[in-house]
């Protein structure tokens, strides 16, 4: 079992009798406490989908929930819902559009390392890469000679998520994003 602080995002925990997906979490320290750090964790229940927050103390022990990750790929869009392929068995695994938002925004036909959490014989959420590579639908025309300065400017990409780029990168590159920063990494290697 273990501690609050142990825990990460995209986590199964049990919790009051059902099982949890935790989707964010903040840490605080409270000023003039004895002790040690708050974790507040906003977790999604895998049969309803119902939101909760919770508060818990670092030491506070929580129970791991049996959670299968599975490789998959991005396969089609049926709806409200995304369809993932297992790679090893094709075992098709449905997730509502609403349930993988944020993880929408990273993810096309060719993105590697992407995993489906399965609690309970039912897909639950995704855990992705911690990189990906994406295409540039659109940005301003790049400036010659820009490299050396650290000026920024939006991209568009081909996911509809934007981010900030260097000058010098153009319409059409292939560039690396940081998934959990949703940040430019780098040109992504041709």
């Amino acid at each position: 079992m273990p501690k609050a602080s142990e825990i990460k995002k995209n986590a199964a925990i049990d919790y009051n009798g059902n099982t949890y997906i935790v989707r964010d979490i903040e840490r605080s320290v409270p000023q003039g406490r004895a002790g040690g750090s708050l974790y507040r964790m906003r977790m999604y229940d895998v049969v309803t989908g119902n939101k909760i927050d919770e508060t818990f103390k670092d030491s506070e022990m929580l129970n791991l929930a049996d959670l299968i990750r599975r490789p998959a790929m991005f396969s089609y869009i049926d709806g409200e819902e995304y369809v993932f392929m297992d790679q090893e068995d094709y075992t098709p695994y449905n997730l509502n559009k609403d349930s993988i938002a944020d993880e929408i925004l990273f993810i096309n036909e060719e993105t590697p390392g992407i995993q489906v959490l399965v609690v309970n014989e039912v897909p639950v959420a995704l855990d992705l890469p911690t990189s990906v590579e994406l295409e540039i639908t659109e940005t301003d025309p790049s400036v010659k000679g820009a490299s050396a300065t650290s000026r920024t400017k939006p991209a568009t990409l081909s996911t509809g998520l934007v981010v900030q780029v260097p000058e010098h990168i153009s319409t059409g590159d292939k560039i690396k994003i940081n998934v959990e920063e949703r940040r430019f990494m780098g040109r992504a290697e041709k």
